[in-house]
């Protein structure tokens, strides 16, 4: 890779995030209605590559319900409103009317309440009886805590998910969670990350993850950029990412882990893109926040926005734009690319002449 001086002392390599790259046609067309956007993932099939973000803006028991029947994959924050009250629902009302100046301290104050072990047995047990694949998600430093709570209660796919997760947590004060024994010694198959770099994909994908959320801070909700100052460029992410899977593939003697983009999917064109760099799936937050049955009432917002003692996110507000049915397959009524999702990934598909995602993987894009 071609590093450019940023300085007589710093060297830095060019990424590229979705908005620097485009899909080119190919010499063939094919019929939308030929197309599949079907993937899966361990011994679960799904009829669209999309997976829920874990946000309490995106994902209640309810629209987790609905996204499955859809074809997509919910998840569920354990961490989040609905397991830490019995009924959210007014909690949810007053965060979309709190005002700009008080809206980080007044959810610092909510999101202080205690995670109820019961609550998340309710919760996973509420989806399972709807008949979908149950799916939720805990950050690192919860997981040993409630792993075991969370795998009695019947979820089909764990989630670790943070905003940055390594194979390798370095800590002087607290036994680190050690991931590749973790996942060994549980039944169910595991999705980790947030990564962003080729090194580190390939130690969580030896961990034995069944895939792995490849993303930093780049979300809409996020500011991990502004306060932090670390971000990467999601194009080369995915790219990155996928070349890890490509090796891991051949060391492992043909064993396959799964990338799924999350952070910085925002439009129909995103998830194109994605999937054109390497990913067999996306996880979506914002595009999702923006249905009618989201329970962030048009706004938006992630566990970081109300962190104790650094918040790196932010609410944000997007409207809504129509019913999650709409969003996914249409009608749309718009033509900035925030409905019928799938829709457009069919398209595109169909009109650079490929029937499958992984076929697609291998579309040639360019950088403009």
């Amino acid at each position: 890779m071609t590093e450019i001086e940023i300085g007589r002392g710093k060297r830095g390599r060019r990424a590229f995030s979705f908005d620097s790259v485009a899909i080119v046609p190919s010499r063939r067309t094919r019929d939308p209605e030929e197309v599949s956007t079907a993937w899966q993932i361990d011994a679960y099939r799904f009829e669209m590559p999309v997976v829920a973000a874990p946000m309490d803006s995106v994902m209640s028991p309810e629209s987790a319900i609905a996204l499955g029947k859809h074809g997509g994959l919910g998840v569920l924050n354990l961490e989040g409103l609905w397991t830490r009250y019995a009924d959210p629902e007014s909690l949810l009302e007053e965060i979309a009317d709190l005002d700009e100046a008080g809206a980080t301290r007044r959810m610092q104050e909510i999101y202080s309440a205690p995670v109820d072990p019961d609550l998340i047995t309710q919760r996973i047990a509420q989806i399972r009886e709807a008949g979908v694949t149950v799916a939720a998600a805990l950050s690192p430093s919860r997981t040993k805590q409630f792993s075991k709570t969370v795998v009695d209660a019947g979820v089909d796919i764990f989630v670790i998910r943070g905003t940055t997760v390594s194979a390798e947590h370095v800590s002087h004060q607290i036994e680190p969670l050690n991931l590749k024994q973790f996942i060994y010694e549980l039944d169910v198959p595991v999705i980790v990350g947030g990564c962003a770099t080729y090194q580190a994909a390939l130690h969580l994908m030896r961990t034995g993850a069944a895939g792995v959320l490849v993303g930093f801070g780049g979300g809409a909700a996020h500011t991990t950029h502004s306060v932090l100052g670390v971000a990467v460029p999601m194009a080369s992410a995915v790219a990155d990412v996928a070349a890890a899977r490509r090796d891991y593939l051949d060391e492992s003697g043909g064993r396959y882990v799964h990338v799924i983009a999350d952070g910085s999917v925002g439009r129909s064109g995103d998830i194109t893109k994605a999937i054109a760099c390497g990913a067999d799936a996306v996880m979506l937050g914002s595009p999702l926040a923006r249905a009618e049955e989201a329970p962030g009432r048009g706004f938006h917002w992630g566990m970081e926005a109300h962190h104790g003692e650094l918040p790196r996110g932010a609410r944000i507000h997007l409207g809504t734009t129509g019913t999650l049915e709409e969003i996914l397959f249409g009608p749309s009524h718009s033509s900035d690319g925030t409905m019928n999702l799938v829709g457009a990934l069919r398209r595109a598909m169909a009109t650079t002449g490929y029937t499958e995602l992984k076929e697609f993987q291998r579309i040639e894009v360019v950088v403009h």
